[in-house]
């Protein structure tokens, strides 16, 4: 199986396996999948974190495109399934707000490392995103529709990050890269917001 059916392979073989663990009673799928969805898309931490995997991933292009949040996807779901099991990560909050400084920073440096460093790099901070949907998640709402839920809310993000980059790239490098600038360095400091607890 090659790397492109691999990642997106993993991430729902993971939320499978914690289903029949994870699944509450209550008011069904429907529910679990709806507080999932709106997990990731309440959160202005979230929502950064996740629109700038998108456009990390738009700013190196090729393969990166679809590497770098099938990456966070895949991850974010093992982080997700050790939050539903219960387990502790530590500093989840601390590595969610370094996520979106880390990641404002390289947006604004125009930083273009390997691809394979890019998916480490969202993949260390997926862990975090990932095990804060799952630790949040409903007594009543089944694990799998939960999971699917906050999955689908954060490949929109990912989605709108690479459409608005690959825009930008359109629009030329003395359009995109001023816009970059200005929006990796205030994503940055709304990281350091995050970090002090002002956000």
């Amino acid at each position: 199986m090659n790397a492109r059916k691999l990642i997106p392979a993993a991430a729902l073989s993971v939320l499978a396996a914690t289903a029949p663990a994870m699944a509450h009673t209550g008011v069904g799928a429907t529910h679990g999948f709806v507080h999932g969805f709106m997990h990731p898309v309440s959160g202005v931490d979230h929502i950064l974190a996740m629109v700038a995997v998108g456009l990390f991933a738009a700013h190196l292009g090729g393969r990166a495109l679809w590497l770098v949040p099938a990456t966070f996807v895949a991850i974010m779901a093992a982080g997700g399934a050790i939050g539903m099991s219960g387990l502790g990560i530590p500093y989840v909050e601390t590595g969610i707000g370094l996520s979106v400084l880390v990641l404002g920073l390289v947006l604004m440096a125009r930083i273009a490392p390997p691809v394979g460093v890019a998916m480490g790099l969202v993949g260390f901070f997926a862990i975090f995103h990932g095990h804060a949907h799952g630790a949040e998640m409903p007594a009543d709402a089944s694990g799998l529709a939960y999971g699917l839920g906050f999955i689908a809310a954060t490949a929109l993000l990912h989605a709108a990050g690479v459409g608005l980059g690959v825009v930008l790239g359109k629009a030329g490098s003395q359009v995109s890269t001023p816009l970059a600038r200005v929006g990796g360095g205030a994503m940055a400091l709304a990281g350091v917001g995050l970090l002090a607890g002002w956000l």
